[in-house]
């Protein structure tokens, strides 16, 4: 059993299949990560993944079926076409996907900051409307209930590294992902430039760890808190069309499974810091695609589909001792 599983652990398609399935998490996480620097606590990561998703499958599929209605096989400039549509409905479809986070994003803000409701069941109401909500709008907009089979949404383009894709297993793991996985990994350094190197981090910070300090220097907190839950969104955007238009062109019922959540428990387990939170989103990413390898074995595949949320409640339980016992120490030197 142990040489079947490290058969499968242990190669270049399993590490391929890590950065890939950590892409959607990853990206949630860096979202989060903005939010909780400016002291709010998104929870609705999961509701934006999931807005986003559908968002972007439907509006890829309508702007790639305009570009291609009327033709036919055989025209002239038949595959020119083909090409235009699919990349107009990509980009389409990632710009509109991300948008609609960012606007979850911004209604989230309105509804805690303006209105004053409890933050957090603003982002658990958000997660139930759009786990609802992207079954019904899916119906109106293909009359189905479930996956959007007839929608032909455009992917996102696979991206074949120069020399790299020559090298021996380095090129097999690193080269041919789709633009997500590459956009992932050059957004935790953007992110780290953001939050720690720019006038807009530093405001996000000092809101973060004292809004009344913050604005007796001049800082307004409600701006503040409004772009670090726009950013949050936008992130969560990526996450969200990363699912349903990275590897596939559909979009399913509650495609996201939990990774807005367990982007939260990256997030936390990374302390909000870029670096930290990557790793820890690589760490689920590992868990989710022993999940799906493991289920090639004689091992109940129940038991195989839990590993990522057992993952998620071990990391969360760790982070929770963490920060107790720093909390604690604190306590003890002020005395």
């Amino acid at each position: 059993m142990l040489k079947d599983i490290a058969a499968i652990v242990f190669t270049p398609a399993f590490a391929f299949s890590v950065l890939r399935i950590a892409t959607p998490v990853l990206f949630a996480a860096l979202g989060g990560i903005f939010a909780s620097r400016a002291g709010i606590f998104n929870m609705a990561l999961e509701g934006m993944m999931l807005i986003s998703a559908l968002t972007g499958v439907v509006v890829s599929a309508k702007i790639k079926m305009g570009i291609l209605g009327g033709l036919k096989f055989g025209m002239d400039g038949y595959a020119e076409l083909i090409g235009k549509a699919e990349g107009m409905g990509a980009l389409a479809g990632f710009l509109a996907g991300v948008l609609a986070a960012v606007l979850v994003g911004l209604f989230m803000a309105f509804m805690g900051i303006k209105l004053k409701a409890n933050m957090y069941l603003t982002g658990l109401a958000l997660n139930t409307i759009a786990s609802g909500g992207t079954v019904f709008v899916l119906y109106l907009a293909a009359g189905e209930k479930g996956v959007s089979l007839s929608l032909a949404s455009s992917t996102m383009p696979i991206i074949n590294i120069p020399i790299i894709k020559d090298i021996p297993v380095i090129g097999q793991i690193i080269s041919g992902h789709n633009i997500m996985v590459y956009l992932a990994i050059i957004s935790i350094f953007i992110v780290y430039i953001l939050i720690d190197k720019t006038a807009m981090g530093l405001r996000i910070r000092a809101v973060g760890e004292n809004p009344n300090a913050a604005e007796s220097v001049g800082i307004d907190v409600q701006k503040v808190q409004f772009q670090a839950l726009a950013l949050s969104g936008l992130f969560a955007g990526f996450g969200g069309v990363s699912l349903s238009m990275g590897y596939v062109s559909f979009f399913s019922r509650g495609m996201t499974a939990g990774r807005g959540f367990m982007a939260l428990s990256a997030m936390n387990v990374g302390r909000a810091q870029p670096l930290g939170t990557a790793v820890a989103a690589l760490i689920f990413g590992v868990f989710d695609s022993a999940s799906n390898a493991l289920q090639s074995l004689s091992i109940p595949t129940q038991f195989a589909s839990a590993l990522p949320y057992v993952a998620t409640l071990v990391a969360l339980v760790v982070f929770a001792i963490q920060s107790e016992r720093k909390l604690k120490k604190i306590k003890s030197q002020e005395k």
